[in-house]
């Protein structure tokens, strides 16, 4: 990110929503040197620093900077397909203010030097704050554990195996107690690669495609072992990737048993199902696959109730070299940074999920998690907003998206809720229209 400190700004005639502080209200948000100085009601009248650019918000809802917890970059390695400064250019144009890199790029980032790397290229190419995740396993073989306390140190924000499992559970057992001595994050994808041998939900819709299934089992026996381990290593734990109703019914248990633990979800589980595969489109082939209907709809009441805490876009860029294929042969992955706050707004618009709740589970709770300082609206915290028109509607068109790759499972969908600014660290990196 560039180094020049902003003038100052004063967002005006606003919707202030901060789930962090309960508060939904008509006001304004003042910024001066890369900080909030008030925002809310109170707000309202204090006036403008000198020199202030003044926005009208026209309404429109400002909230904390969305942050992204699970984003695949191909910078290094495979930049013909995203680089951080194309990644971030998306994220903005979406309301990203955040995202968090995995660490499944070549080489794969489970050295310290590879984290200071992505740092230096975020510096110098990136528009939204850019934080690294390193690997749990070097080489994500899943054998040997990384350096956590080193790459910590570097700057990593949390620990990871990208998409794959970590299988060995002693292994997963001696990473986690190790990472709860430097209080580190473990996420993990929850997949047993025995079981998800397949290359979609397993059920009657793959029988009649003559597919082969990745039973729910896959996710749910791996996830209930991890939650095994975390009750003998004490460690801080997220569940990546949930996509079904046994899922989050293990979370909820878990959290009753008082385990450090959060659980996620890609906003592709949350707004399609495996019909919507329908003739083949590989746009809609991800790892884990979209799941039935009836699992949709209980993720959603698990958002509702606070079961699931962080709603991410699973960005995961792939160029028609590796989706221009029958469908089994396809890889997995979906782009979303562009549209993860406007297909999220689906859900409230459906009056399924209120808009704090929400808005939480894509600012203050990864921030939360993560241990940030943004994600909410404080006096203090660092100035990345997102003001964005509730009801504006608008269609992903193909020749507009701004990732590389163009695997879209939502293009040419049609959203009503559309990013009209975003600001990072005080200074606006993408203003529509």
């Amino acid at each position: 990110m560039a180094l020049d400190t902003p003038k100052p700004l004063v967002l005006s005639n606003a919707r202030v929503i901060d789930p962090a502080r309960d508060l939904d209200a008509p006001g304004s948000i003042i910024i001066a040197d890369g900080t909030i100085l008030a925002a809310g009601p109170e707000a309202a009248n204090q006036g403008a620093p000198y020199g202030a650019e003044l926005i009208d918000c026209k309404g429109a809802i400002a909230c904390p900077g969305l942050i992204d917890m699970c984003v695949s970059v191909g910078e290094p390695g495979a930049e013909h397909r995203e680089t951080l400064a194309s990644a971030s250019e998306a994220a903005a144009a979406g309301g990203i203010t955040t995202i968090c890199t995995m660490p499944d790029t070549d080489p794969v980032i489970d050295d310290p030097a590879l984290v200071d790397f992505i740092h230096r290229r975020a510096r110098d190419t990136a528009s939204v704050n850019v934080l690294p995740l390193a690997a749990l396993t070097k080489g994500l073989a899943g054998v040997e554990m990384t350096e956590i306390g080193l790459l910590k140190e570097a700057g990593a924000v949390a620990f990871s195996n990208g998409h794959k499992s970590v299988q060995n559970p002693q292994i997963l057992r001696r990473i986690m107690t190790y990472a709860r001595d430097f209080d580190a994050l473990v996420i993990h994808h929850t997949e047993d690669p025995a079981l998800a041998g397949g290359v979609m939900n397993a059920g009657l819709n793959a029988s009649w495609k003559g597919l082969s299934g990745v039973p729910r089992e896959a996710e749910i026996i791996m996830l209930e072992r991890d939650l095994r381990l975390v009750g003998m290593s004490k460690g801080k734990y997220h569940a990546n990737l949930i996509s079904t109703s046994e899922s989050a019914d293990i979370i909820r248990t878990g959290k009753g048993r008082g385990l450090n633990i959060t659980a996620g979800i890609s906003i592709n589980h949350l707004t399609h199902n495996e019909n919507d595969i329908g003739a083949y489109r590989t746009f809609f082939k991800m790892s884990p696959p979209l799941r039935d209907e009836d699992d949709r709809q209980a993720m959603i009441a698990a958002i509702a109730d606070g079961t699931i805490d962080i709603i991410c876009s699973n960005h995961d860029p792939q160029d028609v070299e590796t989706k221009r294929h029958p469908w089994a042969e396809a890889e997995d992955g979906a782009i979303g940074l562009e549209t993860l706050l406007a297909a999220s707004l689906r859900l409230y618009h459906a009056e399924q999920v209120d808009l704090k709740t929400l808005l939480a589970a894509m600012t203050y709770n990864p921030a939360d998690r993560l241990g940030l300082e943004t994600g909410r609206l404080s006096k203090g915290a660092p100035a990345d907003v997102t003001v964005f028109d509730l009801d504006r509607p608008w269609v992903l068109e193909k020749s507009a998206i701004r990732s590389r790759s163009k695997n879209s499972p939502f293009e040419d969908a049609r959203f009503s809720g559309r990013v009209m600014r975003t600001v990072v660290g005080g200074k606006t990196v993408f203003a529509h229209g």
